[in-house]
């Protein structure tokens, strides 16, 4: 599959905004490791290889072990995940899959158990943050860089 356009060369403000949004989600204070399992599940919920290629890249950088990332998919029932981690898994899951269902009062309850309301707040902009990401990668047929498979620091 060929790459249909780049979003840089043909919208280089809508680019400039996501790369902003991003910048306001990496400055809200969450622990770096946390967003990027964020954005790697909803990136595999998804299904946009390019994002999962970034982010699992981008995780093996900050340390995170191979065996957490390859259990990712299947969080809930992995050993490896902490309660905050899940917390914001399962948030991600939640707000990635709306046209399925709603946000329930008890996600919110479960997620609000283990975040502050900013945090809740970049949380939740990370999320809308990578399903945007997705769409327009998907859309522009944008091809995975192999980033996944650069070894960890």
């Amino acid at each position: 599959m060929s790459a249909r356009f780049d979003l840089r060369e043909v919208s280089p403000e809508g680019y400039a905004a996501m790369i902003n949004l991003g910048a306001k989600v990496h400055a809200g204070g969450l622990d770096p490791v946390l967003v990027e399992l964020v954005k790697i599940r909803v990136s595999q919920l998804n299904g946009c290889a390019f994002c999962v290629d970034l982010h699992v890249g981008m995780a093996r950088k900050l340390g995170v072990e191979h065996g957490r990332l390859h259990l990712l998919a299947t969080w809930r029932e992995a050993p490896c995940f902490n309660a905050v981690e899940r917390a914001a898994l399962d948030w991600a899951e939640t707000l990635t899959r709306l046209p399925e269902s709603s946000v329930s009062d008890a996600a919110y309850e479960r997620t609000r158990e283990h975040f502050e309301l900013a945090d809740l707040a970049t949380l939740t902009l990370a999320v809308v943050e990578i399903n945007a990401w997705n769409r327009l990668m998907m859309a522009a047929r944008t091809p995975p860089m192999g980033r996944a498979n650069s070894p960890a620091p």
